[in-house]
């Protein structure tokens, strides 16, 4: 009911709000979702992932249930998200997200690896344009390999002892939207990266734009660091630095879309915060360094002159 201007909703109504299914929710208001793993994540926010009645934006560090997520993504007071949820005058029910069981966490274990990588290596160079003997590098190093299930390209990263810490997957089809998620109990700090013996690491979203920007600047490569966050979060360049503190440079090169921009400003604050005071940002001309790799087949001025060199 309306009281003084304001409305009043009862706490069985609260709970019913903030128990509505978000993926069902946001399908109905037309917004288009991805999958990423068990979870699902909006096409207008990459940081933001959905499960049942519960999300997490990556980039902020912060998640929720359905009210205070409505409130977030659609700028709506807390009275105004309770009555969009609830179906508002119309009376219309979203369904209810199944009561969530807590589940034990699953330990790491890599997909079993196929017999040979004819696809992933079609798909990384052929597609993706990537330099096959850097690839080659790599994939010595057991740092990528095809799965066995799916032929996805699978980026494998490691603690300091050797051990596999973290796997991120990349479909290889070539049609439709393709697969991207993390294996289930990885340990996000030591996502796909490369220790270098520089003082300087070089930050992305994705390993293939990371594999994109040392194709397009080969030399001398493999003395410097390079790290793929898988995301915007900054959990696995903090753990880098914490293992290699002759780094003192940090070169952060995310898309050049919102949510990369937003995630650079961030995360070099936080740097800034932590005592590192060189730290720059270098973007693609396009959206990421692997569409900017393969417009170089046919290169605009623009990116023919491009040079690796950084004058800071």
């Amino acid at each position: 009911m309306r009281v003084s201007g304001y409305i009043y909703f009862t706490e069985e109504q609260k709970q019913r709000a903030n128990a509505v299914d978000l993926e069902d929710f946001l399908a109905r208001r037309g917004e288009k979702l991805l999958r990423s793993g068990r979870d699902k994540r909006l096409d207008a926010d990459h940081s933001i992932t959905i499960r049942g009645n519960r999300w997490y934006d990556h980039a902020a560090e912060k998640g929720g249930c359905a009210i205070d997520f409505v409130q977030m993504f659609y700028h709506m007071t807390f009275p105004e998200a309770v009555g969009l949820l609830l179906g508002g005058e119309q009376g219309e029910v979203y369904r209810r997200a199944q009561d969530k069981q807590p589940e034990p966490p699953k330990p790491f274990v890599l997909p079993k690896a196929h017999t040979d990588m004819r696809r992933v290596y079609a798909y990384l160079t052929r597609t993706r344009c990537l330099n096959k003997d850097i690839v080659s590098v790599f994939v010595k190093a057991n740092m990528i390999y095809e799965d066995a299930k799916y032929h996805n390209a699978v980026f494998v990263g490691y603690d300091t002892q050797g051990t596999a810490r973290h796997a991120h997957k990349r479909g290889t089809y070539t049609r439709g939207e393709p697969f991207k998620g993390n294996v289930e109990g990885g340990d996000p700090r030591y996502s796909f990266h490369w220790i270098g013996r520089s003082d300087t690491v070089y930050v992305f979203e994705a390993p293939i734009d990371m594999l994109s920007f040392i194709t397009m600047c080969q030399d001398g490569w493999n003395e410097h660091s390079y790290v793929s966050l898988c995301g915007v979060a900054e959990h696995a360049l903090v753990q880098l630095l914490s293992d290699t503190p002759q780094v003192r440079q940090v070169i952060l090169c995310l898309d050049n879309d919102d949510a990369g921009l937003k995630a650079e400003k961030r995360i070099r604050q936080s740097l800034e915060e932590r005592g590192y005071k060189n730290v720059f940002p270098l973007l693609p001309y396009a959206k990421d360094w692997n569409e900017d790799l393969k417009a170089m087949a046919k290169p605009p001025p623009m990116l023919e002159e491009r040079s690796c060199t950084m004058e800071l």
